[in-house]
C-alpha cells in the first residue's frame, strides 16, 4: 500500500528539487523526509529518487507516482471539503466562480431565484478569467465556475462537465452619431479603417482572425481587460470596439451598438461542475442560471 502522505512528500521533493527545500515548505527536518521518501522506495520496490552533491532528481517511477499523486490529492482534498460540507450542520454555503461581464448580467438574477428557495445559503462568489475558474472546481474550491470560451470547443478539462448557457455574439460597438450606427448589421470589413479598443486580451488573435478573413489588418488604439471601460472610451470618440452582447453597457448614452453581419465572433457562455458530483445546491444555482438566460429578451 502506497502511503499518501509520502507521496504528499514527493511531489515536494519534486518542486523543490532538494530534500531541504521540500522538509521547509513540510516543516520537517530534512533528515525526517529523506526517511519517509526511503520507505516509499521499500514500498513501491524501487528507487523514485536520484540523490547526489548537487541535489535530488526524480527516476522515472518517481515521476509516474507524482503524476498520479496530482490526481489523487486533488480528489482527497476535494472529497474532505465535501465531507465537512456535509456535516455542516450549522448552515450551507456555495462557493461560485464567475467571470466579469456573466456575473454582472446573469449571476444577480439567478442567485435571486435560487435564494427564494434556498434563503439560508451563504454565498461566496470569486471573479476570475476562465484559465483560473476551472482549476477552482477542479480543486473543489468552487462548487461551479461561469465561464465561457471564444469560438472553438469548449474548454476540455479532465474532470469537469461543461454545460452550455447560450451563445453570446460580439457586436460592434461605435460612438453615437456613426455613419454605420444606425445600421441593422455591419460587416466587419466596413470597419477597416477605424481604430480598434480591446475589452480583452484574447479578443486579439479574434479580431486579427476574422479581420483577415475581411482583407484588413486592425490599428488597435487600446488593448484592456475591461468590457466597460473600453465602451467608455468608445464613447470619447478613441475608436471603435468588439463586446460580447452579455456585456454591453447597461447605459448606452453616447454609443451606438450594432450586431455585426454572420459569420462573426461568437462568445460561448456555459457552467463548469465537477463530474464526478454536483452537490444538490450547485445543481440548484445551474438550474436558476438556466431560467435566468431564458429569461432574458431577444
Amino acid at each position: 500500500m502506497i502511503d499518501i502522505n509520502r507521496l504528499r512528500m514527493l511531489r515536494e521533493v519534486a518542486r523543490h528539487g532538494s530534500f531541504n527545500q521540500a522538509a521547509v515548505a513540510l516543516r520537517m527536518t530534512a533528515s525526517a523526509v529523506s526517511q519517509q521518501i526511503a520507505a516509499l522506495e521499500r514500498s513501491v520496490g524501487t528507487a523514485v529518487v536520484e540523490r547526489s552533491t548537487r541535489g535530488v532528481r526524480l527516476t522515472e517511477a518517481g515521476n509516474l507516482l507524482v503524476e498520479t499523486a496530482e490526481t489523487v490529492i486533488v480528489e482527497l482534498d476535494r472529497a474532505a471539503r465535501d465531507v465537512r460540507k456535509l456535516s455542516d450542520e450549522t448552515g450551507r454555503h456555495l462557493a461560485v466562480a464567475t467571470f466579469t461581464s456573466g456575473g454582472q448580467r446573469l449571476l444577480p438574477a439567478a442567485l435571486r431565484r435560487f435564494s427564494e428557495d434556498h434563503p439560508d445559503v451563504l454565498f461566496t462568489v470569486m471573479e476570475n478569467d476562465t484559465e483560473q475558474s476551472l482549476p477552482q472546481v477542479s480543486e473543489g474550491v468552487a462548487d461551479l465556475a461561469i465561464a465561457y470560451h471564444l469560438d472553438g470547443p469548449p474548454p476540455d478539462r479532465p474532470g469537469l462537465t461543461w454545460t452550455p448557457l447560450l451563445d453570446d455574439p460580439l457586436w460592434a460597438v461605435l460612438p453615437a452619431g456613426h455613419p454605420l450606427g444606425d445600421r441593422d448589421e455591419i460587416a466587419l470589413g466596413e470597419l477597416s479603417a477605424e481604430r480598434w479598443i480591446l475589452g480583452c486580451v484574447e479578443l486579439d488573435d479574434i479580431l486579427g482572425h476574422y479581420a483577415a478573413l475581411a482583407g484588413f489588418d486592425p490599428v488597435i488604439a487600446c488593448r484592456g481587460t475591461d468590457y466597460i471601460f473600453a465602451q467608455s472610451l468608445v464613447r470619447a470618440g478613441i475608436g471603435v470596439s468588439l463586446v460580447p452582447q452579455v456585456a454591453l453597457a447597461a447605459d448606452r448614452g453616447g454609443l451606438a451598438v450594432v450586431p455585426l453581419r454572420r459569420p462573426g465572433p461568437i462568445r460561448y457562455v456555459g457552467v463548469a461542475t465537477p463530474a464526478r458530483r454536483v452537490s444538490p445546491l450547485a445543481a440548484a444555482l445551474l438550474n436558476a442560471l438556466r431560467e435566468t438566460v431564458a429569461a432574458l429578451p431577444s
